[in-house]
Parts: C-alpha cells; structure tokens; sequence
C-alpha cells in the first residue's frame, strides 16, 4: 500500500506481544517480509536484492529485541536463483534455515498453480527446509502438498463473504466469513483434492508431510 513498512520494529513487536498475550496460543509470526512480485519491486523503485536484504534484516532484528517470540524466517524472491540466493543471505549473515522449525516462502500467493512455483517449493524442500507457503491455496496444494509443512489462505473466507451462510448457521450469522463449522468444511473439501486430483473420493488421506497444517 505505502511501498515501504509503516510500522517500525518496536512497535510491531508490542503488538505480536500483546496477540501472544491476550489471545493465547501463537504459534508463528512472520516478519516484516519484502515482497518480490514484480509489480511490488517497481513500485518501491528497489531491487530484489535489497528487499531481500530488508527482509533478513528486519528478521535478526526482531529476533534479537524479542526472541522469546516464535518468529519465522521468510525466504523472498521471484525466480528459483532469487530464493537459493536469499538462503545464501542468510547462511552468510549467521541464519541457518534448515535448522529452523519452519521457514516461510513469499510471493507465490499469486502464481501458486504454476509449475515454475512446484519447482521452487520442491527444491527448497529438497534443501531440507521445512516450508511455509504464504497464500497457497487448492491450485498450488494439489501440484505441492508433499513439499510444504504448513499453508495459509484467505480463500474460504473470501468465498464465504459472497455466498448465503449455511443452513445450519441460520440465526446465528448470515455469512459464514468468520465460521469454523464453514472453515473446517473447507479444509475437508481441500484435504480430499489434495488426495484425489482426479475428482475421487474420498477418504481424506493427505499426502502433506506429518503434522501439516493447513490454515
């Protein structure tokens, strides 16, 4: 929106905080990633390099004001050389990736379908990172469910925000944006894709890797 962060380190630790605090049971929280979609980079007028540069950055920063937080390592880039390269950034800035629980890749959330973001995801993966992907949804599950740990998306909500609620939530809420009963549906339905790419059923087998979570 602003090409660039507004909102300094300080501030966004307080506010993570605060979420651990008063909500409970935070399991990750990214950084102040910079992404690298194309359009993203003219609009700040900066290389991939140097978002690349901000994101480690702004990662070792707020570990080292707050490591008792559960920060996630975000892997930036467009081609696969920028993310291999990104990980070189962080070996060479002390950082060891594959050592960490979970490491986050951005800017696939548009092209997740493609075979070009497979490719990324499989080889990171090969790397021996246990990977995040930001945005992937059914398209880019189906190609990479056996790459990733974890995957989030908005995509059953912003469904959801469009259609009736369902009949079982009647009275209770109109829409079912905001709806577990309608999200864990959702997931029901993604896991058993996942599983039969073909369009057959239907017992929910998934080939993600053990213990993945799908948000």
């Amino acid at each position: 929106m602003f090409g660039r962060w507004a909102t300094p380190a300080d501030q966004y630790i307080a506010e993570v905080r605060r979420c651990a605090t008063e909500i409970g049971n935070l399991q990750r929280a990214a950084p102040c990633d910079w992404m690298c979609e194309p359009w993203i980079v003219a609009k700040t007028g900066l290389s991939v390099a140097e978002h690349q540069r901000r994101t480690t950055e702004n990662y070792r920063e707020l570990r080292g004001k707050a490591p008792d937080l559960p920060w996630v390592a975000v892997l930036q880039g467009w081609s696969l050389t920028d993310y291999l390269q990104h990980d070189a950034l962080y070996r060479n800035a002390g950082v060891d990736l594959a050592a960490l629980p979970l490491v986050g890749v951005g800017s696939v959330c548009r092209r997740q379908g493609t075979t070009g973001v497979a490719v990324i995801l499989r080889i990171l993966a090969e790397r021996g990172l246990r990977l995040h992907a930001f945005g992937l949804k059914k398209a880019g599950l189906i190609r990479s469910a056996g790459y990733v740990a974890s995957a989030d998306s908005l995509a059953w909500s912003y469904a959801a925000r469009r259609r009736p609620g369902l009949p079982e939530c009647a009275g209770t809420h109109a829409r079912c944006n905001d709806c577990l009963r309608y999200a864990l549906r959702w997931r029901r339905r993604l896991l058993a894709a996942i599983d039969h790419p073909d369009g057959g059923d239907v017992r929910v087998q998934p080939r993600l890797l053990p213990g993945t979570m799908v948000a």
